[in-house]
């Protein structure tokens, strides 16, 4: 079991989880929100589902200003689909990475791909973990678990 307790003037308190899950498929967000809450981290989480590329960026940035992004929603950690409709998940990769802000929220790949282009070039990006979506239900669970984990000490090494 993952816990995210934090003392705070003698008194434990469990901390808020921002988490973005960047999904199309209704059945594969479902299955990623289920394998939180099996890892006892949804009922501290507040976590965002977009259904495509474009919805994430606009969640995440205020768009209006395509040729300086500001960073709208820094969540502390994105879940991120690579085959996204209006724009895909390597392409929303890149624009996240290369975001002075942005490039700091850990993003771990959670994808049915098999391609293994895929799985370089999305490392050679800066994801932090690549989960195919076909493995076993506990190892959903488990990674769900170590991303919040590294999530929590990204954000603590960053000063963020």
């Amino acid at each position: 079991m993952v816990t995210n307790i934090i003392e705070v003037e003698g008194k434990m308190e469990r901390k808020k989880i921002e988490i973005l899950l960047v999904e199309d498929n209704a059945d594969d967000a479902e299955l990623a929100l289920l394998a939180f809450k099996k890892a006892d981290i949804i009922e501290d989480s507040q976590i965002h589902v977009v259904r495509d590329g474009v919805e994430a960026l606009e969640y995440l940035f205020d768009t209006e200003k395509e040729d300086n992004l500001r960073l709208n929603h820094r969540p502390q950690l994105i879940l991120l689909d690579l085959r996204l409709p209006k724009l895909d998940g390597i392409d929303l990769l890149k624009k996240i990475k290369s975001h002075s802000e942005a490039q700091k929220i850990p993003i771990v790949i959670l994808t049915g791909s098999k391609d293994m282009n895929d799985w370089t070039e999305s490392y050679g990006l800066g994801a932090e973990c690549y989960l195919h979506k076909s493995a076993d239900f506990s190892q959903l669970v488990e990674a769900a678990g170590l991303a919040v984990l590294g999530a929590f000490e990204i954000e603590g090494s960053s000063g963020g």
